[in-house]
């Protein structure tokens, strides 16, 4: 699968956020609402690594769906093999 650069949209900026004496952060309203993310909505924190100075947020329900179709896809592959 190929990366098509032409449909790649550019990141979204929505402000910053402070985080709290509980280590709690608020996420902008309107990135909520762009992406969807309502009260309950299930959120995996990532980072680490070589880039210590980052964390990336990402709905559960899309990292299962393509974690899943990363298996299918190596399936698929392996079968060629």
């Amino acid at each position: 699968m190929k990366a098509k650069f032409d449909e790649m949209q550019p990141p979204i900026f929505y402000g910053s956020m402070t985080v709290g004496e509980r280590g709690q952060v608020v996420i902008p309203a309107e990135a909520r609402r762009d992406m969807d993310i309502a009260p309950g909505t299930k959120l995996i924190v990532m980072g680490g690594g070589a880039h210590k100075n980052m964390l990336i947020l990402a709905k559960a329900e899309y990292v299962t769906a393509l974690m899943t179709k990363i298996t299918d896809m190596v399936s698929q592959f392996k079968d060629k093999v």
